[in-house]
């Protein structure tokens, strides 16, 4: 994995670098403002992690230029600014995740991975399956070449299971595509977002279905399938 860390503190920025590499990261350094988003455009890191109180130019100001010049690279902002308000001005303009220092770095560590993950789970999904299609400029997912009704969280379900039809894909992967950036929710909430795409895929020939301890999957519903995915696999839970 290869990280971008813009932070001005010499101190700070050298423990990070030593931390991430020892973690078998690629880290690529800045301190400055000014040339972040020229580093940010030559690395092409997979993720960011960004400080706020930056030389030359703040934090926000490189986040929303890079934004702006197309940018779509997960980024983590780490910085002393913790307040509610701080923290929903990042998010809004454009971050992916927040963490107040101080902060633990193995939970560093864990939020820069889910930020990875999430972004490597755009595997080019099947131009179609079941009658199942991913719009191409848009979220949505069709049936049929029309949009579904779907929630958010359901047609983002929806998609990261058509990237693999088949094969089951872990729950907590689900969430983090899910539930993206949001750590309030409960570890169990996929399973709701599960239980209602499963009565929309009702009307098509696709199926969700649960596995116990591995997760979901997609698959072309059987003739003698239940209405619970559970038919026909042992191992399903309703």
């Amino acid at each position: 994995m290869k990280l971008l860390l813009i932070e001005d503190n010499p101190a700070m920025q050298l423990s990070l670098q030593r931390s991430f590499e020892r973690r078998g990261m690629q880290v690529v350094v800045c301190g400055d403002g000014h040339r972040a988003l020229a580093r940010w455009q030559a690395s092409v890191p997979d993720v960011v992690v960004l400080d706020l109180t930056l030389p030359g130019q703040d934090g926000l100001q490189v986040l929303a230029s890079a934004r702006a010049a197309g940018l779509a690279t997960p980024v983590l902002i780490l910085t002393a600014r913790g307040t509610v308000g701080d923290r929903v001005l990042g998010l809004n303009t454009g971050a992916d995740d927040y963490l107040a220092k101080p902060f633990d770095l193995d939970e560093l560590e864990a939020r820069v991975r889910a930020l990875a993950r999430r972004a490597r789970r755009i595997d080019a999904p099947p131009a179609d399956f079941c009658g199942l299609s991913c719009s191409a400029d848009s979220d949505a997912v069709c049936l049929h070449g029309q949009p579904m009704e779907l929630s958010a969280r359901e047609a983002a379900l929806l998609r990261a299971l058509l990237a693999r039809p088949g094969q089951a894909v872990a729950k907590e992967r689900l969430s983090d595509t899910v539930f993206a950036g949001d750590h309030s929710v409960n570890a169990d909430a996929i399973e709701v977002v599960a239980y209602r795409l499963r009565k929309k895929l009702l009307a098509t020939d696709a199926q969700l279905v649960t596995l116990r301890g591995l997760g979901y999957l997609l698959r072309r519903a059987s003739p003698d399938s239940g209405a619970d995915g559970s038919a026909g696999n042992p191992a399903a839970l309703p």
